[in-house]
């Protein structure tokens, strides 16, 4: 089985920044693309960025420039660097991650969410 677990998120002031971090764990042989996704309330969720196992990355036209996406495959852990936070940024971020398991199988898996709130 496998998990992935975001943290890092919180209320900042419109202009701050924060860091979201997500680890992956379980019975995991590799990890090919991970990626932040969002939910607004009453919108779909959409894409914030991704990144391959080889640290090619992609961004939603949104997010460039304030948002960066970095990962640690030893750690099997990506993180959101998120600055110059706007209001429309608020939403529950989610984590995704595409698994090879050891058994062979390919997983996408998805976390639970943590919350941004960007509000003065």
């Amino acid at each position: 089985q496998v998990q992935v677990v975001e943290s890092g998120g919180g209320l900042v002031q419109p202009g701050g920044s924060l860091r979201l971090s997500c680890a992956a764990s379980g019975s995991i042989f590799s990890i090919n693309h991970m990626g932040w996704y969002r939910q607004a309330p009453g919108k779909q969720r959409e894409l914030v960025a991704t990144i391959s196992s080889g640290s090619r990355t992609n961004y939603a036209d949104s997010v460039k420039g304030r948002f960066t996406i970095s990962r640690e495959n030893a750690e099997n852990t990506v993180y959101l660097q998120m600055n110059s936070l706007k209001p429309e940024d608020t939403a529950v971020y989610y984590c995704n991650a595409n698994v090879v398991a050891n058994s062979g199988r390919y997983i996408e898996v998805w976390g639970q969410g943590t919350l941004v709130t960007v509000s003065s």
